[in-house]
């Protein structure tokens, strides 16, 4: 492996320094270098080692919500983001890679100047053309990769192959060439190239595949060639910025027209992109729509594209120096206005297909497909919000995306987007009326109730003047929500009564799921469980006529807790966990929490007081990262009190602070497999008892998967719901990284195999 020396210099920087930045042009191996020395440094940062990718983020206000992005946090309270970053860094030893700072150097030292500040166990690690310029920084100039000097005696074959970029260049020919070797009889034309190409690994590798048409030789003369006519025939050589350039010059020029046409279009995508994205966006004046997957195939194969697997599809990303090109050869050609438009409005649209399909059995994969878009998503609203033509457009797409800011890491600027869209859509019209309830809603989660009620009231004005029955519908349901908030339990039943009559009028599945879930709840606070019961069973109902996931766990939670109250513990905390087994393979730490707190007041009613003093520690975690405690669910707290005041006199101090503690240093994966198995994590085994990613349950559903059971038969095999096993086999596969069940069952053979391998061993290797 190659940059040995210069990542041994970044480790012993980074020991000395809380901020080092990596340096130098585009394509030297400054994101390369930083990843390889933020792996191999892991062991020292207990809290993580974290990747903040920047080049996608274009606007400054932003960066401190992507880097919260990047850390998995997930804070529903109002504060700013940069807020809730030093929050939650603060005692912490942690190590954040900001890559790709140079487009926002100012914001980037701001924001490392107050989280080095802030938490003295946190150390960053930045790339940028140039240093960020803050108090203690430390950066390195990442050189190009090493080649014999010229002057010295010529290198055994041997010698000049441990070259770094020699390396590299024979590593990446060989995957273009099979069987393609460093000889005697190429090494002096492989050796030019990598010295023309001034060793910077991005030159290399797009050079190499040039290696698909071309000879070594051939490759080196045409390099020549090139660099010649850039310099006038002087034997200076070109700075390196230039040689870079000259070779994507290169490289655009050898691709077709319409390559070129698809280069340039895809360059106003941020992030990635998928192929329907590319047809719909790039096609039209030049490609055609049925061209574009070729045309992506030999971009790929040209290495501008980079080909991304993801489970349910393929993406495509391009590098943020190709990026840049393209985008300058889309502006030089006057299209580049016509590309955005078609860009924000295929997103537009992606927003509206999602919200039409929210309700339904493609539920969750709509879900993770917003967030592998949510880049592009931001990139649209922008759009949409900078053009006065355009801004009611952009608040009906914020409006449409309600369950993605929910749903995801993002509630926090759905609000902004929200408040921002609104703000400059004063008119009172119907798409003012949905943005303002469904703004209420971001605000109800972060108990900003004040805030939501008058909007809910502007809402329900706009409603009422314009005959909107719909607007009208989710109007009461909220105010419900803000009246069960502030304790007026009776005026919130006849708000989420009127919201059912509504939405069973227009016919909105969604809405009557959602009504019927709060008004199950507000008649179990009340004692009328018959009444809950009723509710939660029919809003199940509503639920598997659609095949609908989301909301049919929050019912079974809702019915947990009128169980709950029965007496029937048992019962209740089957639907708790059936319910966390969803909200945890969709990764919603709210309806998490609130299932951990059912959990937790079942534990003490069932007198086993430690588990349920763990579940409260492990509760204060995810509250407190959350940032909004009982986010919606506030009339439940005092159900917590009780049971933390019950469990507190049945154990006494001592014995409730050690359980407590012990919950609270659980890990949110922990607290989760403890909530859900009743046991505490020790060191996972898999099959064959090698150290696993799977927890015991989902080793033991492994192997049923792997006998050719089905869900099904599986549930029955284990007396647990069906939508449970169905749960587990789908964080099975997501923890494996596999996309089969037939990919299960070769692992699971695999483990076997390794096992009984390990059991051959002599007892003294055992030992």
């Amino acid at each position: 492996m190659g940059r040995r020396q210069e990542a041994a210099e970044v480790k012993e920087m980074l020991s000395a320094s809380r901020l080092v930045t990596l340096t130098g042009v585009g394509g030297v191996g400054k994101t390369r270098l930083a990843l390889r020395v933020a792996d191999e440094a892991r062991r020292a940062f207990p809290d993580g080692v974290w990747l903040a990718e920047l080049a996608e983020l274009d606007n400054p206000a932003l960066l401190a919500q992507g880097v919260t992005e990047a850390l998995e946090i997930r804070d529903h309270s109002r504060r700013p983001a940069l807020d809730v970053l030093v929050d939650h860094l603060r005692d912490r030893q942690a190590l954040i890679v900001l890559d790709n700072c140079e487009h926002l150097l100012e914001e980037c030292a701001r924001l490392a100047d107050r989280l080095l500040r802030a938490a003295p166990g946190l150390r960053l690690l930045a790339t940028s053309r140039q240093a960020l310029g803050t108090a203690g920084e430390q950066s390195l100039a990442v050189p190009t990769l090493g080649l014999p000097d010229p002057e010295g005696p010529r290198p055994t074959l041997a010698t000049l192959a441990r070259c770094d970029a020699i390396r590299l260049f024979t590593e990446r020919a060989a995957a273009i060439v099979p069987g393609f070797e460093l000889t005697e009889d190429n090494r002096e034309a492989v050796e030019l190239i990598c010295r023309r190409l001034d060793g910077i690994p991005l030159g290399i590798e797009i050079a190499v595949v040039r290696l698909r048409a071309l000879s070594v030789q051939q490759l080196l003369d045409r390099l020549d060639d090139r660099f010649r006519l850039l310099t006038t025939g002087s034997r200076t050589v070109l700075p390196r910025h230039q040689t870079l350039r000259a070779l994507i010059d290169w490289s655009y020029e050898l691709c077709t027209e319409r390559e070129r046409l698809l280069w340039a279009r895809v360059s106003v995508f941020a992030g990635s992109l998928d192929l329907d994205a590319a047809e719909a966006v790039c096609s039209d004046e030049g490609i055609d729509r049925e061209e574009i997957l070729d045309l992506v195939t030999e971009l790929v194969d040209k290495s501008v594209l980079l080909r991304e697997e993801h489970r349910t599809a393929v993406r495509y990303r391009m590098l943020d120096t190709l990026r840049t090109y393209g985008r300058e050869r889309l502006a030089a050609a006057g299209e580049e206005a016509v590309r955005l438009g078609r860009h924000r409005d295929y997103y537009r649209g992606l927003a509206a297909d999602a919200r039409a399909a929210l309700f339904g059995p493609a539920q969750v994969q709509w879900f993770a497909r917003l967030q592998l878009e949510h880049a592009n998503l931001r990139t649209a609203l922008e759009g949409c919000l900078a053009e006065p033509g355009q801004t009611g457009h952009g608040l009906e797409m914020a409006a449409d995306l309600l369950y993605h800011w929910i749903t995801s890491y993002y509630l926090g600027e759905g609000r902004r987007w929200l408040d921002q869209a609104l703000a400059l859509c004063a008119e009172p019209t119907g798409a003012r009326a949905r943005a303002l309830w469904t703004d209420s809603w971001l605000a109800i989660i972060q108990s900003d109730t004040d805030t939501a009620a008058a909007m809910l009231e502007e809402s329900r004005s706009i409603g009422t003047r314009l005959g909107l029955e719909p607007v009208l519908a989710y109007s009461s349901l909220y105010s419900g929500m803000v009246a069960m908030y502030r304790g007026e339990t009776r005026s919130a039943i006849a708000l989420y009564q009127e919201a059912v009559t509504r939405h069973r009028a227009t016919g909105d599945p969604v809405g009557l799921a959602l009504a019927l879930i709060r008004l199950s709840l507000a008649h179990s606070f009340i004692g009328d469980s018959p009444r809950a019961i009723t509710l939660g069973e029919e809003s199940l109902a509503v639920c598997d006529a659609y095949g609908e996931g989301w909301h049919r766990a929050y019912t079974m939670m809702a019915l947990g807790v009128d169980v709950w109250r029965q007496g029937d513990t048992a019962r209740a905390a089957a639907l708790e966990k059936d319910s966390l087994t969803f909200n945890r393979s969709l990764d919603d730490p709210l309806g998490v929490a609130v299932n951990l707190e059912v959990l937790a007041w079942i534990a003490a009613t069932d007198r086993d007081h430690t588990r349920a003093a763990r579940l409260l520690g492990a509760l204060r975690t995810i509250w407190h990262a959350i940032g909004a405690p009982h986010s919606g669910y506030g009339h439940l707290i005092h159900y917590h009190q009780e049971c933390e005041a019950t469990v507190r006199r049945a154990l006494g101090k001592p014995a409730f602070n050690a359980a407590f503690r012990s919950g609270a240093r659980l890990s949110y994966t922990e607290a989760l497999v403890y909530a859900l198995e009743d046991e505490l994590p020790s060191e996972e085994t898999a099959v064959g008892g090698r150290p696993s990613p799977l927890t015991p349950r989902e080793s033991e559903i492994a192997q049923l998967v792997a006998q050719g059971l089905s869900n099904k038969e599986i549930a029955s095999s284990l007396v647990i719901a069906q939508r449970t096993a169905e749960g587990h086999i789908e964080h099975i596969l997501s923890k494996l990284g596999f996309t089969s069940r037939a990919q299960v069952a070769v692992w699971v053979a695999e483990q076997h195999h390794t096992a009984e391998t390990d059991g051959e061993q002599a007892p003294e290797d055992r030992a």
